[in-house]
């Protein structure tokens, strides 16, 4: 018997048959997040690229990363910007830098190797609360599943996701088993989104920080109970 309620304690709604649900709820902050995996990417500061010339393996590089400020450096071009193109784009500019150079018919393949700069934190009532790095059009869903899931405590109905914009850092509400059943939004992850599993013990910032926004009153008092 008690085996048998744990594992009810555990198990996650079933899932609503049909299409899920892809719009966002802006009562709950959810007005900046969307559904939609990215059909293009573009480099970052800290991803790592692999640059490979054809029959050159002086100007080959198995791996290299993207510094803070964009650029890369390379043999014979020294520091030249990559973030903010494709990698096809990058490419292109490299392939024209070195005929520029005077490297003859240069043939060139640029490839991620590593998508370093989109790291998630995830916090709270997960069973192993830590930053991780994510493939892009990964979900809020896979974040939590890289902490391993929920604890038996969490609070699933209270999950917060702050986010950096323009305006600061903002927060949306989530619940973790309407996503799992398709009726509520599992929206994409940007890099260095913040993921806090609700429970009993968030940390006072978390409680003050909620508390300080008018929109979320109601999570801070129904999500953070003290003892």
């Amino acid at each position: 018997m008690t085996m048998a309620l744990l594992v009810g304690c555990a198990s996650t709604p079933d899932p609503v048959i049909g299409p899920s649900v892809v719009q966002p709820r802006s009562e709950l902050g959810q007005g900046d997040y969307s559904y939609q995996r990215p059909t293009t990417y573009l480099l970052r500061p800290a991803d790592k690229i692999s640059i490979s010339v054809f029959r050159e393996p002086e100007f080959s590089i198995a791996s290299i990363q993207i510094g803070v400020e964009g650029n890369v450096s390379l043999p014979m071009l020294g520091s030249i910007p990559a973030a903010g193109m494709t990698a096809r784009q990058f490419e292109q500019d490299v392939t024209r830098r070195l005929a520029a150079a005077g490297l003859k018919s240069p043939v060139v393949s640029v490839n991620i190797a590593e998508y370093a700069s989109h790291m998630v934190t995830v916090e709270g009532a997960v069973t192993e609360p830590g930053v991780y790095t994510f493939q892009p059009g990964a979900r809020l869903s896979a974040a939590i599943a890289m902490a391993r899931g929920p604890k038996r405590t969490a609070k699933t109905d209270q999950v917060a996701v702050f986010r950096e914009s323009p305006e600061g850092i903002m927060v949306a509400k989530f619940d973790y088993n309407q996503m799992s059943q398709g009726t509520m939004l599992d929206p994409v992850l940007q890099p260095g989104d913040r993921v806090v599993m609700g429970t009993d013990g968030l940390s006072v910032f978390w409680e003050d920080l909620l508390k300080a926004l008018p929109a979320f009153g109601v999570f801070a008092a129904a999500g953070v109970n003290s003892n």
